[in-house]
């Protein structure tokens, strides 16, 4: 039986072990920390197309029972105006809707359908070094241990360890020009509808909130840098900063930022985004990179998660059908495409979230016109993965 390491334990990891058990293929998931987590005060949205590859091995439930229905998303200006909205709608069987859940209860929910299936994941295992042999691939940890497999996959994520082993020359991940900050407040703004997501462009910065089941209401803010700040800069700015920064920014805007994050308890804490544009190369030998080691993405493309789930069940798929050299070439050659352009789309809305007076004016023009006519996003969520069809279908 073919066998793989898998490296991170984040989305795509678990779910790449799962779908190479699916394909009969045996995978051990090395997580470099202690648990299963997540950013705290962090949510993120699983899209159609995420939640039709895990129902193609048979993991959806896992998330639907921790995430809630988001069947909307509505843009309104910094003037309080109605912009527009999408559906969040995809072709899967049943007229599934994206969801909304928070980051950690996803990594928990993967983690746990991963061991419920007999899944091996071993926590505190970091990755050092890997190197091919005739056999596969070796690999050594921080611990001094050492495994050899047949593959060697690489879902470690942005700052990925794997893939300066792929592609030694590799571009650095690239500073997306906002800051993030969220949390879950109290507070529930006038007229708001639980599953709703409202995008606010708000003269100076962009604000998103989501009233939830639990009765909370979910919200995230984007403060324009276009700079990019020094290690830690971010995360060292305080709760009160934070809380004052915003409360500037959106001082001027008909919108709910103000009582939201009034009603939040603290600590409020920001972080950075960075995305990876394009790796040369995908794979190297028996090795090969997935999800955020492959093409990070900014969050406002909303579709991170939903491609790392895409990209495990795409590569355990040919994986099935191929020697693992050709499945991994076919593979990035399936993939690159589709991932990079996602990735330039999520860059292209994060750099256009707060534009000048005049970018403003045409923005409020042109949007209603676009989203009356077309769901500009609907491509993303129409993916769909046929396990069944042989790979070189896809």
């Amino acid at each position: 039986m073919t066998r793989a390491l898998v490296i991170g334990g984040g989305v795509a990891g678990p779910v790449a072990a799962m779908a190479l058990q699916k394909a009969g293929i045996d995978a051990v998931v090395h997580e470099a920390h202690p648990t299963p987590s997540g950013d705290v005060g962090a949510w993120l949205g699983l899209q159609t197309n995420g939640l039709d590859a895990l129902r193609a091995i048979d993991a959806e439930q896992a998330v639907l029972d921790v995430g809630f229905p988001t069947p909307v998303i509505e843009f309104r200006s910094g003037t309080g105006k109605v912009l527009g909205s999408t559906a969040t709608t995809g072709p899967a069987p049943g007229g599934t809707v994206g969801l909304s859940m928070k980051r950690s209860e996803l990594y928990r929910a993967l983690h746990g359908e991963a061991l419920r299936r007999g899944v091996d994941v071993r926590y505190r295992s970091r990755l050092v070094d890997a190197r091919g042999t005739p056999a596969g691939v070796t690999a050594t940890f921080a611990d001094g241990t050492t495994e050899t497999a047949d593959l060697l996959i690489g879902a470690d994520g942005v700052r990925s360890t794997v893939r300066s082993l792929v592609d030694p020359g590799c571009p650095p991940p690239r500073y997306v020009p906002v800051l993030n900050t969220a949390g879950y407040s109290e507070h529930t703004p006038a007229g708001a509808e639980v599953g709703r997501l409202t995008m606010v462009f708000g003269r100076r910065s962009f604000f998103g909130y989501l009233p939830a089941p639990t009765g909370q209401t979910w919200w995230f803010a984007n403060p324009p840098l276009t700079r990019e700040p020094a290690p830690d800069e971010v995360a060292g700015i305080p709760d009160a900063q934070w809380r004052s920064l915003l409360r500037d920014l959106h001082a001027g805007d008909r919108c709910p930022a103000g009582d939201l994050v009034e009603a939040t308890a603290g600590p409020l804490r920001g972080w950075t985004t960075y995305d990876v544009p394009t790796v040369r190369r995908w794979h190297r030998g028996r090795t090969v990179l997935i999800g955020d080691a492959a093409h990070a993405t900014s969050p406002a493309a909303g579709q991170g998660s939903s491609l790392a789930v895409e990209d495990a069940v795409v590569l355990a798929r040919c994986l099935r059908d191929l020697p693992v050299e050709d499945a991994v070439d076919l593979f990035e050659r399936t993939r690159r495409a589709r991932a990079e352009r996602v990735v330039a789309q999520g860059f292209r809305t994060s750099s256009a979230k707060s534009p000048p007076a005049v970018g403003r004016v045409v923005r409020d023009l042109v949007l209603p016109v676009v989203l009356r006519r077309r769901d500009p996003q609907a491509w993303m969520r129409r993916h769909h993965v046929v396990w069944d069809a042989p790979a070189l279908t896809a």
